[in-house]
């Protein structure tokens, strides 16, 4: 019965882990690409950040909750347009990256900006009066000092676009949450939907372990 069930969907269900791993990766660093600097204007321009700017808060602020406030599969279909532009289709792992860039850009900034906003504020006066200017505090002090928070932050961010990703599936959107739909729920079959399941739990927890353990070493606070 198992040898018969990988000889039918062995293949398939491999390709789809595959459409799955690169709709998540790409989207994620996409995602990262656009989120960061996001989250960096908020605590910059932020009431007591380094350059208070209230418009241009306020505006991406605005932004970023209107953005996360759209469940992903609604946030999908709205931007088919836009995505066609883009891809010149709507349908498909390429195209299911548009959304996910979309949906997750905000979710990470608002991540960023949590995780810059642990660093502690001592470190930062004491570069501001060493006579560091607002760059180098962002990217030798804040980003430096709060690599272990972005990536714990990151490994949340890629568990959250995976599963997204599988949602897509509903729309045909590809990798194994496209197999779950076609398979598992319109043909009814149960080992098909359960063995994608297993594939997404799987990934999520191997993402998982490989970002708690670099963030671990990178965490100059753990000894041992």
């Amino acid at each position: 019965m198992l040898a018969e069930f990988w000889q039918e969907y062995g293949q398939m269900l491999a390709e789809g882990t595959g459409t799955t791993l690169y709709m998540t990766l790409a989207s994620t660093l996409m995602a990262y690409v656009l989120g960061i600097p996001m989250g960096i204007i908020l605590v910059v321009t932020a009431p007591g950040g380094l350059k208070p700017n209230a418009p241009v808060y306020k505006v991406m602020d605005f932004i970023v909750n209107i953005v996360r406030s759209i469940p992903f599969l609604i946030l999908l279909i709205m931007i088919m347009p836009f995505t066609r532009l883009i891809v010149g289709q709507s349908y498909g792992s390429t195209a299911t990256v548009v959304p996910l860039v979309v949906s997750a850009a905000p979710f990470i900034a608002r991540m960023v900006e949590s995780s810059l906003l642990e660093v502690d504020h001592g470190v930062i006066e004491a570069a501001q009066s060493m006579g560091a200017d607002n760059w180098t505090i962002i990217w030798k002090v804040m980003l430096t000092e709060a690599r272990t928070s972005l990536i714990v932050g990151a490994t949340i961010a890629l568990g959250t676009i995976l599963g997204y990703s599988a949602m897509a599936g509903t729309v045909g959107g590809g990798g194994l949450g496209d197999i779950a739909i076609r398979y598992g729920y319109y043909r009814y079959e149960t080992n098909v939907m359960l063995i994608t399941v297993v594939l997404l739990v799987l990934l999520v927890q191997i993402m998982q372990a490989i970002g708690m353990k670099i963030s671990k070493k990178l965490d100059k606070r753990i000894t041992g």
